[in-house]
C-alpha cells in the first residue's frame, strides 16, 4: 500500500458537473428509448418524465448527504457512517455492482452504435459488408476494446479523463433538437394529425408504463457518480450538490424534447411502437433520419458513440472509487485502496472493476437485459440513500450545508417510489431480480468468510476515534463499571471515560452491598454507607473529567451474580472490571464465571491507585497474529488515541527455527494487524526467540500499559491461558486484559505466529 490513499481535489464545479453529464446524457436514452417505446408506446415520454421526478427527488437526499459527508464513496460512505459495517458492506457491494452493470450497458451500447460505422467503412472499402461485422462475437470484441481503452486511460489520470466526449455529445443533441423543431414547424401538421401520432398513448396500459420506467430508470442515473468522487471535488459541500442538480437538469432539458420529437416528426406515417419493435436499439437514429436525412442519422450515431464512451468512463471511474473507498475500510481487499505514485489513481481498483465489466459484457446477452439489471440495482441503491438520509437527519440534525426541503416527505416519497418500481421490475423481468439476488449472496459469502475480521476492526477503531459515528448510527453504548475499592475509583472512572465518550455513551457505576445485618431502625447498614462513600468519590472524579455517569447501589448476597444481572438488564456493551492480585482462585472461579455469564466486551484493569489512561504513552500489545479480539482491542486503542498521541507497539515472537520465509510472513501479518486496529500511529515488531514471556518482561520497564487478550469458549467459560497469566504476573506495569463478546462464536483467523508457536 502506498503511503497516501487520499487523492488531490482536482475537480471544480464544471468538472464535477461533467462527471454527471457524461454519465447521464445520451447513453441511456439512445440505448433504451427504443425499448421504452416498444413497451409502452408514446407514453414512454411520461415514463421518462416520471423517472425524472423520482431522480430529482433522489438528488435532494444525495445532496444533503454529500454536504454532511464530503468524501469519495457516495452511498457506501453514507451507509458506513449511518449503518453498521455489515450493512455498509451490503450497500457498497450493491452500488459498486450498479456502476459496473451500467458500464456494461454503455460498453454494449457503444458496440451497437459502432456497427453502422464499421459497415459503412467496409462498404466503401470492399463494396460489401461482411456478415461478421454485426455478429455477437464482433459486438463483444468492440465492447471489450472500449473497456480496455478506458481502463488504460483511467490509470493515467488522477481526476479521470477529459470532457471532450461530454461537450461533443451535448452539442450534437442540441443540433438534433433544433433541427427537429424546425422540421415540425415546416411540416405544420394539423392539431388532429399531430395528436393522432400520440395515439394510443398507452400501448399496454399502466403495466407497460411501469415496466418502461423500470427498463429506463438507468437513463437518468449518473448524478450519484458525482458523490462517488466527492473526495476529488474542491469545496465539496457546495459544489457536489450543485453539480448533481445541474447534471440531472441538463439531461432532462435534452431528453424531454427529444422524446417528443421522436413521436411528433420521427415517424409521421406509422405508429412509433411498430418502429420500435423493428429497431429498438437504434430507434433514435432512425427517427432523426426521417426528418434530417442521412446527415441526421450519422449525427445520432456519432452522438451515440460519444455518449456511450463518456458514460462508460464515468461509471468505470465511479466503480473504481467505490472499490477504493471500500478497500480503505477493509470491506474489500486493501490493495484496491492503494494509489499509484505520480498519478494518484487507484490502479488496482480500476483494473478489478474493468475485469468484472469485461466478464459481464461476455455474459449478458443484450442491451435490454443489461438495462433492466442496472435499473433494478440503482433503484435499490437510491431507496437505500433515501433511508440513510432520513436516519442521518433524525439522529444528527441538519447538516452544515445543503438541506432537503419538506423533510421527511422528500425521502419518504422518493424511497417508496424507488422500492415500488424496483419490486415491479424484479417481478416483470425475473432475470434482473435473480442476478441481483445472486450478487448479494456472493457478497454475503465473501464478507463472512474473508473480509469480516479486518472490516470489523477498522470499523471499531473508526467509531472510537470519531464518536459522532455512534450518534449517526443511533447507538448509545453502555459501559458498566462495578466499584468496590475506594482507592481504585479514580482510576476506574477515568478508564471508563476513555472507553465511553460522554456525548454519545453512558457509564453505569455499580456498587453491590451484601444483605444488611441490622434492623431498619438502626439506620443505614455500614455496607450501604461504604457504598455511598465509594460512589460519591467516583462521582466526584467523574465530574472533574466531564463525565456524567449513572450510579446504582444494589443489595445482593452474590456480588458476582448481581453484576451479571445488572449487565444483562442494562444491555451493556462493555464491562470494565478492576482487580488487584491475579490469584488462581479469583481467575478460575467467580471472575471466570462472571465473564462467561455476560454478553459484553470485557476489559479487566490492574493498575496502581491514582493511575489514569493519560499516563499510558507507551503501549505494548503482544500478539500471536489472531483477530478474535480485534474489535474490542481496536475500540480500546482508538479511544486512547483519540485523547492523546500514543506510541503503540504490536509485538510478536517467533522461533529462529521457523525460517526466513515464515518470519517475513509473520512480520507482514503483524503489520496488517497493527494497521487495521490503529492505522499509521502503530508499528509492529517481530522478535526472534523462543520465549514470549521473557521478551515481554524485558520490555515492560519501558511500557506504560500492557494489553493482553483472553478467550471465551462459549458463553459460559472464560479461558485465561497459562502463558497470559504468567506474563501478567511477571510484570508490574499497568495491565489491561480484554475479551471480545463475539470471540466465542467467531472462527479464529489462521495466523502465522499461532501456527509457528504450536
Amino acid at each position: 500500500m502506498t503511503a497516501s490513499t487520499q487523492p488531490e481535489r482536482s475537480l471544480g464545479l464544471l468538472g464535477a458537473t461533467g462527471v454527471g453529464v457524461g454519465a447521464i446524457v445520451g447513453g441511456g436514452i439512445l440505448a433504451l428509448a427504443g425499448v421504452a417505446f416498444e413497451t409502452t408506446g408514446p407514453s414512454a415520454i411520461l415514463a421518462f418524465a416520471l423517472n425524472g421526478c423520482i431522480a430529482m427527488i433522489t438528488v435532494y437526499s444525495f445532496a444533503e448527504l454529500a454536504a454532511r459527508f464530503p468524501q469519495s464513496g457516495g452511498t457506501y460512505t453514507y451507509a458506513r457512517n449511518v449503518l453498521t459495517v455489515e450493512a455498509a458492506f451490503g450497500v457498497g457491494w450493491v452500488v459498486w455492482f450498479a456502476s459496473v452493470v451500467a458500464a456494461v450497458l454503455y460498453a454494449m451500447g457503444f458496440a451497437v452504435f459502432l456497427v453502422p460505422f464499421a459497415e459503412q467503412i467496409a462498404l466503401l472499402a470492399n463494396g460489401e459488408v461482411p456478415e461478421w461485422i454485426g455478429s455477437r462475437l464482433a459486438l463483444v470484441a468492440y465492447a471489450l476494446a472500449a473497456v480496455g481503452f478506458y481502463k488504460w486511460r483511467l490509470t493515467r489520470a488522477a481526476g479521470g479523463p477529459g470532457q471532450w466526449e461530454t461537450v461533443g455529445k451535448v452539442v450534437v443533441f442540441a443540433v438534433l433538437i433544433v433541427a427537429g423543431f424546425l422540421a415540425l414547424a415546416s411540416e405544420a401538421p394539423a392539431p388532429g394529425a399531430l395528436g393522432a401520432r400520440f395515439r394510443p398513448f398507452f400501448s399496454d396500459g399502466l403495466p407497460g408504463l411501469a415496466q418502461a420506467m423500470g427498463y429506463t430508470f438507468i437513463a437518468l442515473q449518473g448524478f450519484d457518480l458525482i458523490a462517488a468522487v466527492g473526495g476529488e471535488v474542491r469545496d465539496p459541500k457546495r459544489n457536489v450538490p450543485r453539480a448533481m442538480f445541474l447534471s440531472l437538469g441538463t439531461a432532462l432539458v435534452i431528453y424531454m424534447p427529444l422524446l417528443f420529437l421522436i413521436v411528433a416528426v420521427g415517424f409521421p406515417d406509422r405508429p412509433v411502437v411498430e418502429a420500435a419493435a423493428e429497431n429498438p436499439e437504434i430507434l433514435v437514429a432512425v427517427a432523426v433520419r426521417n426528418f434530417m436525412g442521412s446527415a441526421g442519422y450519422w449525427l445520432v450515431v456519432a452522438a451515440g458513440l460519444l455518449s456511450m464512451l463518456s458514460a462508460l468512463q464515468a461509471n468505470l471511474l465511479a466503480a473504481s472509487r467505490f472499490a477504493k473507498t471500500m478497500g480503505a475500510d477493509r470491506t474489500l481487499p486493501t490493495r484496491f485502496a492503494a494509489l499509484a505514485p505520480g498519478t494518484g489513481t487507484p490502479t488496482a481498483a480500476v483494473r478489478f472493476s474493468a475485469i468484472v465489466i469485461a466478464f459481464l459484457v461476455i455474459a449478458v446477452p443484450d442491451v435490454a437485459s443489461a438495462g433492466a439489471v442496472a435499473s433494478l440495482i440503482f433503484l435499490a441503491s437510491f431507496a437505500l440513500t433515501h433511508l440513510i438520509g432520513y436516519l442521518a437527519r433524525r439522529r444528527a440534525g441538519e447538516p452544515p450545508g445543503f438541506r432537503t426541503p419538506l423533510f421527511p416527505l422528500i425521502p419518504v416519497v422518493g424511497g417508496s417510489a424507488c422500492v415500488a418500481i424496483g419490486l415491479y421490475q424484479a417481478v416483470a423481468v425475473p432475470p434482473a431480480g435473480v442476478l441481483g439476488a445472486l450478487w448479494l449472496g456472493v457478497g454475503a459469502v465473501l464478507y463472512s468468510l474473508y473480509l469480516a475480521p479486518r472490516a470489523r476492526a477498522v470499523d471499531a477503531s473508526s467509531e472510537a476515534r470519531d464518536p459522532q459515528m455512534m450518534k449517526l448510527r443511533g447507538r448509545r453504548p453502555v459501559v458498566l463499571v462495578p466499584i468496590a475499592n475506594p482507592a481504585s475509583a479514580e482510576t476506574m472512572v477515568t478508564m471508563a471515560r476513555a472507553l465511553a465518550p460522554p456525548e454519545v455513551s453512558r457509564v453505569q457505576l455499580l456498587s453491590v452491598v451484601g444483605p444488611p445485618r441490622r434492623s431498619p431502625d438502626e439506620g443505614l447498614p455500614q455496607g450501604v454507607r461504604d457504598a455511598q462513600a465509594v460512589l460519591g468519590g467516583a462521582l466526584g472524579t467523574a465530574l472533574k473529567v466531564d463525565l456524567r455517569p449513572e450510579a446504582l447501589i444494589t443489595l445482593h448476597a452474590d456480588p458476582w451474580g448481581e453484576i451479571a444481572r445488572v449487565a444483562e438488564s442494562t444491555r451493556c456493551e462493555s464491562l470494565l472490571l478492576g482487580v488487584g492480585q491475579l490469584d488462581d482462585t479469583l481467575m478460575t472461579g467467580p471472575l471466570a464465571g462472571l465473564i462467561g455469564a455476560v454478553d459484553a466486551d470485557v476489559v479487566i484493569l490492574r493498575a496502581p491507585a491514582e493511575w489514569t489512561p493519560a499516563q499510558a504513552r507507551r503501549i505494548l500489545v503482544p500478539s500471536r497474529g489472531g483477530r478474535d479480539q480485534s474489535p474490542v482491542r481496536a475500540r480500546l486503542l482508538g479511544s486512547l488515541a483519540r485523547e492523546a498521541t500514543r506510541d503503540i507497539t504490536f509485538l510478536g515472537v517467533l522461533s529462529e527455527k521457523a525460517g526466513q520465509a515464515m518470519h517475513r510472513r509473520a512480520q507482514r501479518d503483524l503489520e496488517r494487524l497493527a494497521w487495521d486496529e490503529v492505522g499509521g500511529d502503530a508499528h509492529a515488531e517481530l522478535a526472534i526467540g523462543d520465549d514470549l514471556v521473557s521478551e515481554v518482561s524485558r520490555r515492560t520497564p519501558d511500557t506504560d500499559l500492557l494489553i493482553l487478550g483472553f478467550h471465551r469458549t462459549g458463553r459460559r467459560r472464560a479461558v485465561f491461558s497459562t502463558r497470559m497469566l504468567t506474563i501478567a504476573r511477571s510484570t508490574d506495569c499497568p495491565l489491561l486484559m480484554i475479551s471480545h463478546r463475539r470471540a466465542a462464536s467467531m472462527l479464529p483467523e489462521s495466523s502465522i505466529l499461532a501456527k509457528a508457536g504450536r
